[in-house]
């Protein structure tokens, strides 16, 4: 049960690295007859409205930009986001090295960015405290500062990108370039999305020039059915098979027990001889395999937490979460409350055993 609180955070924050976490709201413009939109003009009525809100975590992302950068084999085209510092916060961002994007980097004299790992090994791999640099021509040509560098996303990962501020790309740049789409991307509470989507998007369509759509829909799991239905049946799975690992372990404690039955025939015969009751029998017998259990589940319960504490454990089956939830005491109480009642089951059988045991039988056997 403790693994499976993990796995599911561990999902969670897989998931959020994509779509956001809980719950991002996505908004994004585009008109009928497919003609251009004037960005600028949404951007800033995206920005008054984010104000009347008060949203505290807003980040602007253009995708489809392509820049040529200068490599050590010759010009090479790679692909380039536009992105907000609050975007690694909404999308759990982790980097390979280096840091993200800081508010003041927009004033810096060469602009900070972003690289793909595949493009820092073309680049040398230089490391990070030797200020590496990479040359980009064209309208947003100049010397960019690499201050990051972000790991492959699985095996034969060989995306060349960059990761450059929207405001330090704007700076040098008019508009934005033919093919990019850029989105607003909102982070707010999960019980507050579903009262600011629908005023969201009365707000930014009224006025809008005719022919032009605003779309608003959320991107995070939370929206997603299926992913909260796939985290409940990996925890029936999980919890299927602790429920079998408990049975086989309860059938071979009965078999123990019976076994150590046979050896304490005599001990039962004499204490019946000298008037012991039925009852007291029983309850001494059930009470045996009871204890046993029940230490021996405080016992595992401890090594659990102990394991799972440490400090290589959960990084090495879990890379890259950030979140590591506390050990689930609904884990701890569920393995000490089995250990408990597979402890009963399996001294029942050998305590109504006991009962049928006749004291003339016992005394001579």
């Amino acid at each position: 049960m403790a693994f499976s609180e993990y796995q599911q955070q561990y999902q969670t924050e897989q998931s959020d690295r994509w779509g956001g976490r809980p719950a991002t709201i996505v908004v994004s413009v585009s008109t009928e007859n497919g003609e251009p939109v004037d960005f600028d003009a949404f951007g800033d009525r995206f920005e008054r409205d984010s104000e009347r809100f008060g949203f505290s975590h807003t980040a602007r992302v253009a995708q489809g930009v392509m820049f040529r950068a200068q490599l050590p084999d010759g010009l090479v085209e790679v692909s380039g986001r536009l992105l907000d510092p609050a975007y690694s916060q909404i999308h759990r961002e982790q980097l390979l090295e280096g840091r993200w994007f800081r508010e003041g980097d927009v004033a810096a004299l060469a602009p900070p960015v972003i690289v793909t790992e595949a493009l820092w090994e073309r680049t040398g791999r230089v490391p990070m405290d030797q200020h590496p640099t990479i040359t980009i021509t064209g309208d947003a040509g100049g010397t960019f500062q690499v201050i990051g560098v972000a790991p492959r996303q699985g095996f034969g990962d060989e995306e060349l990108r960059v990761d450059v501020l929207y405001d330090s790309y704007r700076a040098r740049v008019d508009s934005l370039p033919e093919g990019a789409w850029p989105q607003y991307e909102i982070w707010v509470g999960a019980d507050q999305s579903a009262e600011i989507g629908p005023v969201l998007v009365m707000d930014l369509r009224a006025g809008l020039p005719e022919g032009q759509v605003v779309s608003v829909s959320r991107t995070d799991w939370g929206a997603t059915p299926g992913m909260a239905e796939s985290m409940k049946t990996f925890e029936l799975v999980t919890g299927g098979i602790a429920v079998l690992i408990l049975a086989l372990g309860a059938l071979s404690l009965i078999n123990i027990q019976l076994v150590a039955m046979r050896q304490h025939v005599r001990e039962i015969g004499v204490r019946r001889a000298f008037g012991a009751t039925a009852a007291r029998v029983f309850v001494s017998v059930l009470l045996e395999s009871l204890v046993a259990t029940t230490v021996a589940g405080i016992i595992g319960i401890a090594i659990v937490v102990a394991v799972l504490r440490s400090d290589w454990v959960i990084p090495t089956m879990f890379q890259g979460m950030q979140d590591v939830p506390p050990f689930p005491m609904r884990a701890a109480i569920t393995g000490l409350v089995a250990s408990a009642v597979v402890g009963a089951i399996a001294g029942f059988i050998p305590a109504l055993v006991a009962l049928r045991v006749k004291v003339i039988d016992a005394i001579r056997f």
